[in-house]
């Protein structure tokens, strides 16, 4: 079969897998592609290829599209978020040093205890030197809800630092930061090297978080229809794949190659199975949906969940939220998404939007041809957001 060339950049993360195992096992092959899958030192440098028309698409932090729509990043180019690659998949990490003093105090909750872990660290009464991998990403926007919502005084509190993923267990160790909110493996490698340990998962935060998409160029998308559904019949059918647990060995091994993670298959399955382990020589924990590729609609672009991202910005950067909200919305295109899968037997959602946060218990809701599943997505101080209500 003739296949079309495609050249797509990812950052060397466990919620890269999608693209991976599309190239891997043949899934963009069946769509009648090649694609040429590129690896990034950084966000912002994977950012600047795409814009710049070096690759045709990528692996993206969810808030890059909608931090462009609202002018923010300085660069011009409209990006458009094809649908979610992943649900999940961060953790928050502290030094050696701040994990004594809080165990000292006797305040090192539970992995997945949010509004108490957020006290803790509020109580501490100091700034905070966080790393997080790019100003405009979940990392940040978790960071400031929940540790404002604890009673920090984010931002002023925060002294956030943009360090690389696989550079983040390295500046803990070196003393350049006090904690972390990276994606994995890049926590759990700082607990295996002894740097520092897991405070909280994100997950704990928002229990379902988008946190990567597949971004494109607006015009790209526009000029090749065609290519733009093979590469999302590509992705979703791997994302599907990446559902079953009975998979999760061989996407462990197959992340483990030199050319995309480089790091022991073991560690990336603790992400995949979410058998965390906070702590060196510590228990494994249990993190439901520690990481999710498919199921409960993971990979439907939500707008409201757009439109969250677009509000906090908002606040954040003191812009208007409603506009920003309705912004951000035109970004995550649900319409591309239903047309493109409907052919691949992709269950849709009768609506677009929904009211983030409101879900306590798995939920059946209306969807195109039948009803569909959604999970839990209860942020941890129960508010729920309505995006036809943004301020």
């Amino acid at each position: 079969m003739r296949t079309l060339p495609l050249s797509v950049g990812f950052m060397p993360l466990v919620d890269a897998a999608p693209l991976i195992i599309a190239h891997e096992l043949g899934f963009a092959e069946e769509e009648g592609l090649a694609l040429n899958l590129q690896s990034a030192p950084s966000w912002s440098t994977l950012r600047d290829r795409l814009v710049l028309g070096q690759i045709e698409a990528a692996h993206m932090l969810a808030p890059v599209p909608v931090a462009m729509a609202l002018g923010l990043g300085g660069v011009p180019t409209q990006l458009d978020a094809l649908c979610v690659l992943s649900v999940n998949g961060n953790s928050i990490g502290i030094s050696n040093a701040l994990a004594s003093e809080l165990s000292a105090k006797g305040a090192l909750p539970d992995f997945m205890d949010a509004d108490a872990t957020g006290k803790a660290l509020a109580d501490l009464g100091r700034t905070l030197r966080v790393g997080v991998p790019f100003p405009f990403s979940m990392h940040a926007e978790l960071l400031h809800y929940w540790l404002a919502s604890s009673g920090l005084n984010a931002p002023e509190a925060l002294d956030m630092r943009i360090i690389p993923p696989p550079l983040m267990a390295q500046a803990i160790a070196d003393d350049e930061i006090d904690a972390f909110c990276v994606g994995e493996p890049w926590g759990s490698i700082t607990v295996e090297q002894g740097g520092g340990r897991l405070l909280l998962a994100g997950a704990a935060i928002w229990q379902f978080t988008p946190e990567k998409v597949l971004a494109v160029r607006r015009e790209w998308a526009q000029a090749e229809d065609d290519l733009t559904g093979r590469l999302m019949r590509a992705v979703w059918k791997a994302g599907r794949w990446l559902s079953d647990p009975s998979r999760r060995s061989t996407a462990s091994d197959i992340l483990a190659w030199p050319e995309y993670l480089d790091v022991s298959a073991e560690i990336l399955e603790r992400a995949l199975s979410g058998q965390m382990l906070t702590r060196p020589r510590g228990q494994h924990t249990t993190v439901p949906r520690m990481l999710e590729f498919f199921e409960g609609a993971a990979t439907f672009p939500w707008k409201s969940q757009a439109a969250w991202i677009g509000t906090r910005m908002a606040t954040r950067f003191g812009l208007d939220r409603a506009h920003s909200a309705a912004s951000a919305a035109t970004v995550f295109r649900t319409d591309l998404y239903r047309r493109h899968l409907a052919s691949v037997g992709a269950i849709m959602p009768a609506a677009s939007e929904k009211r983030e946060g409101a879900l306590q218990t798995p939920t059946s809701t209306a969807a195109d041809g039948g009803t569909l599943t959604l999970g839990p997505d209860r942020f941890f101080d129960g508010r729920i957001f309505d995006p036809a209500l943004p301020d």
